[in-house]
């Protein structure tokens, strides 16, 4: 493990921060997004910018850009540099039906914590060996290496415009994540990789909500599969088959035949928690002993972490994880981002950062941490043994009910919480 050297303020110092001390660890040019700034602050100018009057009839536009409807606050809510109350909140008084389609995804986003805090990740998980998909049939091509390189994926200007935004930018509007992922699931590709290749461009790539966000559009929640076809492209990337080298031969004319998977029932944790707490974390802070350190993880960055707030004196620690990137390798535009946030942090507070394994750097120093609903946090936890756990944020409190799709849960905390009374 090694304590790194925090940068300044600024694109340039992160860019070199990580091109000094991540470039191992990461693949591609070391360059940022020249859309999206790390920070609390950008977060904060972002919902000032965005106006929800609008919203629900403009937020499946893609192009052109000016009429997108897209918030663009999800790399801030995802790394707590936002939080689901504050974008809540700030919508308040605006159109009705824009409110309620804008917080309608705030549920759908908080869903997915609830659903990946109970059913956690891998392969070794109830959720991935009941809800993979088993191929009963196939869609117009099988020929793929990598979503990047699919069989006319280049020569079809829709894919390759979403491609390139997202490897560019770090973000795509959500339609055009239902073109990639219903491509790739009907020309034969698996939704594993597709999901992975977007997990580590994204910069609000979450495993929650991106494997549950794939696993529904190719139907294996329940959902009807995403069917693409030119229709979509041409409502809601205006012009943008004019200029497709496949405008005359076009292979989404009609719907592609959606991949046909074998009818999965919901591993039974999905449908009723025997033990919430084990995954939703601590209803009420717990203490063991009085915390030296407050340990922040990239679940939540902003000053509004519970552990820092209740620890203003304490200085504060934010591991690089060594192992976990080495092995995931995201994109250089989502460390950037990660700097970032970090370096405008540390004018606020003491703040260490390290590079190795979170257990190494922090299991003999007593930390407070904000319980981050991950199950990677709770392998860690286990080890570190923090003097003090906050809960985490909560916007809906975890219920022993039912997760096995988004209606569902809506059903389940509908009668307990009042932010879930928006019409289903």
């Amino acid at each position: 493990m090694k304590q790194l050297l925090l940068p300044d303020l600024g694109r340039q110092a992160a860019t070199q921060f990580v091109s000094e001390h991540l470039r191992a660890l990461t693949d591609g040019e070391i360059v940022g997004s020249p859309s999206f700034v790390g920070g609390s602050l950008a977060a904060r100018e972002a919902l000032a910018r965005f106006d929800v009057a609008g919203f629900a009839d403009r937020i499946p536009e893609v192009l052109p850009e000016p009429k997108r409807g897209a918030s663009r606050l999800s790399p801030y809510l995802r790394h707590g540099l936002l939080s689901q109350r504050e974008a809540w909140n700030h919508v308040e008084g605006g159109p009705p039906q824009d409110v309620e389609r804008f917080r309608e995804q705030l549920l759908w986003g908080e869903y997915a914590r609830h659903w990946y805090s109970r059913l956690g990740s891998g392969s070794r998980t109830g959720v991935e060996r009941e809800l993979g998909p088993i191929l009963t049939g196939k869609g117009w091509s099988n020929q793929h290496d990598a979503i990047g390189h699919q069989a006319q994926l280049g020569e079809m200007a829709c894919l390759e415009t979403a491609r390139e935004e997202l490897e560019e930018e770090g973000w795509i509007v959500g339609t055009a994540r239902g073109w990639l992922a219903s491509h790739w699931t009907a020309s034969g590709g698996s939704w594993r990789e597709g999901e992975e290749f977007f997990f580590r461009h994204l910069l609000d790539g979450s495993r929650g909500a991106n494997r549950l966000g794939w696993q529904t559009m190719v139907g294996l929640t329940g959902a009807k599969p995403l069917a693409f076809n030119r229709w979509h492209v041409e409502k809601w990337a205006a012009g943008l088959c004019a200029s497709c080298d496949l405008v005359r031969d076009c292979p989404i004319e009609t719907s592609l035949s959606p991949r046909s998977f074998e009818q999965a029932t919901a591993p039974l944790e999905a449908r009723v928690a025997a033990d919430i707490r084990r995954s939703a974390g601590p209803p009420t802070t717990e203490r063991t002993g009085h915390p030296e350190v407050v340990w922040i993880t990239a679940e939540s960055l902003g000053p509004g972490d519970p552990a820092m707030r209740a620890n203003p004196d304490l200085p504060v620690v934010f591991v690089f994880d060594q192992p976990l990137l080495a092995r995931i390798r995201v994109s250089p535009k989502r460390l950037i981002f990660l700097v970032e946030s970090l370096a405008e942090l540390a004018t606020e507070r003491r703040l260490e950062v390290w590079l190795g394994s979170p257990t190494d750097v922090l299991s003999h120093r007593k930390p407070a941490v904000t319980y981050a609903p991950v199950p990677g946090f709770r392998r860690r936890k286990s080890v570190i043994a923090p003097a003090e756990v906050h809960p985490w944020p909560w916007m809906i409190e975890p219920t022993t009910g039912d997760l096995s799709n988004f209606r569902a849960w809506r059903r389940s905390v509908g009668a307990s919480s009042p932010l879930a009374q928006a019409p289903l």
